[in-house]
């Protein structure tokens, strides 16, 4: 069920940074319009947008601004797909955080930098980086079914969806979620009656050089500043635009992203490579973790 992007129409969550940022202006490039879905935008993705915004001849960009939390606002962008480019075809549920201060396991609510309200009974992190994906695939799904017309859903987990990594446990479960839920949704792309297909996969990133590390010196902490493991977020989108229109690429698909590219199997898998892909320095971040602990439990 290969897609060619060219006059297609892509709705990305988190396009305003990283990675989605990459692949909205992959997808433009190769003449797909884009819906850019964020809280705000970058200034490099404030100069795409501007760039796509009118021109004749182009693909279009399109900016609305979107707390991926809040569900009506992610039936907002389908909506705005439509009126804008008559729908969509190609849906990146990209948002996501790597557990800062403000929404992570060993801040719990109610203490310290943590912005969870016990009386919410939520984490942040989880409606980011679980149930905006969850919710927004439901949503692409009734989209391509209404319309009648095979469409793409592509996540972006990450190798620690395979690994444990005990200063992050929320993220990391996260992850694993994300790479459950694809992979359980292999078979909308059969032939089923008369229904389109629908093709859900994936991509794993490693060490990727974005503004959800470099922008974070706690998260810095976890790599060394020689580090060869990193990967450019442009390396990412070039795979995620690899499984919109690779034949090869089938629903389930999750292709691990480092230094090389393989892909990550359902069952008996290695484990990412430990060398390339992975955080080195975590015995400092580990003893943050105890300290905490001690803190707040009087341990």
């Amino acid at each position: 069920m290969a897609m060619q992007v060219a006059n297609k129409t892509a709705i990305i969550t988190g396009a305003g940074s990283g990675i989605n940022l990459c692949f909205a202006r992959l997808l433009l490039n190769k003449g797909c319009n884009v819906l850019f879905a964020d809280l705000s935008l970058r200034p490099e993705a404030e100069e795409l947008v501007s760039r796509h915004s009118s021109a004749a001849g182009r693909a279009k960009a399109v900016f609305q601004k979107t707390d991926v939390t809040d569900w009506r606002q992610l039936e907002r962008m389908f909506g705005t797909a439509t009126k804008a480019f008559g729908g969509a075809d190609i849906v990146c549920p990209g948002a996501g955080i790597y557990e800062p201060p403000w929404t992570n396991f060993w801040n719990p609510p109610g203490q310290g930098p943590s912005k969870d309200k016990i009386e919410d009974s939520r984490y942040a992190l989880v409606d980011i980086n679980i149930t905006h994906p969850i919710r927004t695939t439901q949503l692409a799904i009734s989209h391509f079914l209404a319309a009648n017309k095979p469409g793409v859903v592509t996540h972006i987990t990450s190798v620690a969806g395979q690994v444990p990594f005990f200063p992050t446990p929320v993220y990391v479960a996260s992850k694993h979620a994300i790479q459950g839920f694809v992979r359980s949704l292999y078979r909308l792309e059969e032939p089923r009656g008369s229904l389109p297909k629908i093709r859900v996969n994936a991509v794993a990133p490693g060490l990727i050089k974005t503004p959800l590390w470099t922008d974070h010196p706690e998260k810095m902490k976890f790599i060394a500043e020689d580090d060869q493991g990193w990967v450019t977020p442009e390396d990412v989108a070039k795979v995620m635009l690899e499984l919109v229109e690779g034949e090869e690429h089938v629903g389930g698909t999750i292709l691990e992203v480092g230094k090389s590219v393989r892909k990550v199997e359902t069952f008996m898998d290695p484990g990412p490579p430990s060398d390339k892909n992975a955080v080195h320095h975590s015995s400092s971040v580990e003893d943050d973790v105890w300290s905490d602990l001690g803190k707040q439990w009087k341990a």
